[in-house]
């Protein structure tokens, strides 16, 4: 051991050994000073509490030193985005270290002479005698040379109660243990996207009348209410601000379904969505309604980030839920991304690693919840990702709403760590959920070294706002499914969950082949096909039933009753039969599909759905529909800068590459030399040309293309428009492509990026984009007519000259001019998806368009008309 006041490592900080062991506190004697005989007593050398106390003591140093590092210097590696956890300390923190040292120091030396008096006064009373005073306790521990044993325990028991990292709450460790349910087995509920709504009291009503009771028949051990709670929107839906009356709504309607279900209501978490956060300029002010009504208001949960354990025969399952709403929660439809920030994802990384310690060997299955997927979730401010806190911690789940059944069933996206660098479109998007793994060889790497992979699933979940959707999460000895129950069609009598083997759409990638070529969870958890069975009524018969797929249509080669658990009579039932797993190996991950079917006593008969499974781990390949592709695929929070540089190269493009022709080739660019003539112009050249003619006509239209250059500048240097993104009664704030401007004390600051993008795109892909490309015609086509026109005109009567068939149509088309007709009617629908628009934005954001955005509001539709009476005539 260092001598006290030497620097010294985190594991000598932490000790090796309890004291007493060897003869250490027979040596803490000093010259002169007198110790009894039979010192130290057997009772304070080994002693089960001394080892509890040290094995403790070293768990909350080693805990203090862990978060303290992490907290103060956090950072990913740009290469593998992996973290350093050791590089460097800011002033800032050296002080706040120092500062704790010397409490520390202070209280531990105080504990160390009464402790010690107190040993020597209750072991030996009187008996004890002392030659000077110079033999004092505590002078006996510091001069002895290996006497730091004894005072790093010391130090160790009273820093570690004294200094508790600021970011983990002091019941954060704690752990509820599961009772009345099968061993290894913990089933939770996660319920999504209420948006209880004065305009909708439906919702509310149904919740009631389905979830009270479906929660009484499951008894889950946790309950999850992922965000958007409330709906805050107008009867309209162009309004979106919070309402208190649908706030009490909830509250009444939660407290009403806890009654019901007759479950506690500690259990229950519920996460704010965007929606819980429109209007709300601070947390915890008068517009904040989540912090007077909901559940973890009401229970003193504090902060953003929570997190509990539950445990169950020796295997621990922790469940975190973090809240990345806007901090200053602007109104919709500027809100629409989760905004995680640095400080959140430290402690995120805290909660998650809570049990990442040496002293304790026990398994641990880590899951989260939220309420925004990865593809509308923003980088943090100094362009962290949540997607890397995952993958560190290898998450069983990653548990969202947000996006609602609407956009498809199979909202679902798996991630792994990559060794290779990824190429540059897989920051942006990923064509199917599994895109980017590769399938592992037949020889599995079984080493420690190999023991860890990262990777993790993310579920999205249907809404119950249009669904009606409830999940089952079911944890079988770190084996996790789920289930989805639809109440759209009523309440259910039955519910069914099976447990293993997994689907294998839904499995760990990477992880699930390696448990069965290494067994690294034991074949023992392969030897039986596994549900858990809720029901109202008593069950009769739950048998399983196994298909093979390969003779081209489902045939049944597995039946037979399933055998309920005994020992859980209190919760859900747990059913299996044994069989040969082995038997079910092969090389398609979707040869085989999976049924349970169960009948209560009335006679009500329920089937789970078919499902593929491979107990040799390979996964079956789930594609997206392209509205899956849309929301789930695409990472909109990265995407959004590249889509407006895009879209404004196209505009410079569409407006500086035809007036640079007409510069540089003025005979070569009209409409007698782009046109088409002869057959040396095939059907590309025909469009190339024409559709640069267009362009070439409108530059040469100066006016038009003079404005059109003016409101571009104008998009891209002042504000778009004015409103009030908060409250009304707040100040007027503006808008431009970078997010809304904002001010606190006195300073301004940029908040819903790329939230905007809502408004950004749509303008200038929808609107500004189809008007350029249709003044461009209009100008193509006055040019056209007047060249038809003229070459009619120049013509003498010829009795013997007859027309053919085209030239009869042509004339015809040209002197109506039916192509400006149609080009007319595509002006007004811009126009009207423009009035769409801007009727939305006055309403979301209390404004008058005259004076709070005139430019926005009306250039577009007077630069409209004006081209339309500027190419009426030829």
């Amino acid at each position: 051991m260092l001598p006290l006041g030497a620097e010294f490592s985190e594991n000598d900080a932490l000790g090796s050994k309890y004291p007493g062991d060897d003869g250490e506190l027979e040596k803490l004697r000093p010259a002169g000073c007198w110790l009894p005989s039979g010192w130290p007593p057997p009772k304070l050398r080994h002693t089960s509490a001394v080892d509890a106390a040290f094995a403790a003591s070293r768990a909350a140093r080693r805990r203090l030193l862990r978060s303290a590092v992490a907290k103060e210097q956090w950072r990913f590696s740009s290469s593998h985005a992996s973290y350093d956890m050791f590089a460097g300390f800011s002033f800032d923190a050296t002080v706040r270290g120092f500062g704790g040292a010397f409490v520390g120091a202070f209280a531990a030396f105080a504990g160390a002479f009464l402790f010690s008096g107190m040993v020597a006064t209750r072991v030996f009373g009187a008996n004890i005698t002392t030659s000077s005073s110079s033999c004092s306790p505590l002078r006996t521990l510091a001069m002895a040379p290996h006497g730091n044993r004894l005072l790093h325990l010391l130090l160790a028991l009273l820093a570690a109660a004294a200094s508790t990292p600021s970011s983990v709450s002091g019941d954060e460790r704690a752990v509820v243990e599961v009772s009345g349910a099968p061993d290894g087995v913990v089933w939770v509920v996660q319920l999504s996207d209420l948006h209880f709504s004065v305009h909708h009291p439906e919702r509310a009503y149904d919740f009631r009348r389905y979830v009270g009771p479906a929660l009484a028949m499951v008894n889950p051990d946790l309950v999850f209410i992922t965000g958007d709670l409330t709906d805050g929107k107008s009867k309209d839906l162009l309004t979106m601000k919070q309402n208190e009356v649908e706030w009490i709504e909830y509250r009444n309607t939660m407290k009403d379904v806890i009654e019901r279900s007759k479950l506690p209501s500690r259990i229950f978490y519920d996460l704010r969505g965007n929606h819980d956060s429109f209007g709300v300029p601070t947390s915890g002010g008068d517009y904040d309604f989540y912090q007077k009504y909901s559940i973890n208001a009401k229970s003193g949960r504090q902060g953003r980030v929570q997190s509990v354990t539950l445990e169950n025969s020796g295997r621990k399952h922790l469940f975190v839920g973090f809240d990345s709403t806007m901090e200053i929660g602007l109104r919709g439809p500027t809100n629409l991304f989760g905004h995680p920030t640095d400080k959140q994802l430290i402690e995120l990384d805290q909660s998650l690693s809570q049990w990442d310690t040496e002293f304790d060997k026990a398994p641990v299955t880590k899951t989260t919840v939220g309420h925004f997927p990865l593809s509308f979730s923003a980088l943090t401010e100094s362009g962290k990702s949540i997607k890397d806190v995952f993958l560190k911690h290898s998450l069983a789940a990653y548990l969202c709403g947000h996006l609602h059944s609407r956009f498809g069933k199979n909202l679902k996206r798996y991630y792994h760590r990559i060794t290779q660098e990824p190429s540059l479109y897989e920051h942006y998007y990923q064509f199917n959920m599994h895109q980017g793994y590769a399938i592992q060889s037949a020889k599995e790497n079984c080493s420690e070294e190999a023991a860890h992979i990262e990777e993790f699933w993310e579920w999205e979940m249907g809404d119950w706002r249009r669904r009606r959707t409830m999940r089952i999460l079911a944890i079988d000895d770190g084996y996790v499914s789920f289930t989805d129950i639809d109440f759209s069609l009523g309440s259910k009598s039955i519910i069914i969950v099976p447990t293993f083997p997994l689907d294998s759409r839904f499995m760990q990638r990477r992880s699930a082949p390696r448990d069965f070529n290494c067994h690294i969870k034991g074949a023992s958890t392969f030897d039986t096909v596994r549900a858990l069975v809720f029901s109202r009524q008593e069950i009769v018969s739950v048998s399983v039933k196994i298909y093979d797929s390969r003779p081209g249509n489902l045939e049944v080669v597995f039946d037979t009753e399933m055998k309920r658990v005994s020992g859980n009579e209190s919760r859900g039932d747990m059913y299996l039969v044994p069989w040969n797993w082995r038997a079910f190996a092969d090389p398609s991950p979707n040869r085989y599909w999976l049924q349970i079917e169960v009948m209560d006593i009335t006679g009500d008969t329920s089937v789970s759905q078919l499902r593929p499974f491979s107990v040799n781990g390979l996964f079956a390949k789930v594609s997206w529909t392209w509205k899956e592709f849309f929301v789930m695929g695409i990472q909109w929070a990265s995407l959004y800068h590249l889509t407006l540089q895009c879209a404004l190269a196209l505009i410079f493009v569409m407006l500086l590459v035809p007036r640079a022709l007409i510069v540089l080739f003025k005979d070569q660019s009209g409409y007698t030399y782009l046109r088409a003539n002869g057959s040396q112009w095939t059907l590309l050249k025909y469009l190339v040309g024409g559709f640069i003619w267009l362009f070439i006509e409108l530059s040469r239209t100066i006016l038009v293309w003079s404005f059109l250059w003016v409101y571009i500048i104008y998009l891209l240097v002042f504000p778009w428009l004015f409103g009030h993104p908060l409250t009304e009664d707040s100040g007027l704030a503006y808008m431009t492509y970078r997010g809304w401007t904002l001010k606190r004390s006195n300073e301004a600051f940029h908040a819903g990026s790329p939230d905007v993008m809502v408004i950004v795109l749509p303008h200038l892909c929808f609107v500004v984009l189809p008007t350029i490309v249709i003044l461009a015609a209009m100008a193509a086509e006055r040019t056209a007519f007047r060249e038809h026109y003229f070459s009619q005109s120049g013509k003498k009567k010829d009795d013997h000259f007859q027309k053919s068939r085209r030239q009869v149509e042509r004339d015809s088309l040209w002197s109506g001019r039916w192509i400006r007709k149609i080009l007319i009617v595509l002006c007004l629908v811009v126009l009207w998806k423009h009035w769409k628009q801007c009727r939305g934005l006055v309403k979301a954001y209390a404004m008058n368009p005259l004076l709070h955005s005139p430019v926005y509001f009306y250039f577009v539709p007077a630069l409209i008309v004006f081209s339309v009476y500027k190419t009426s005539s030829i």
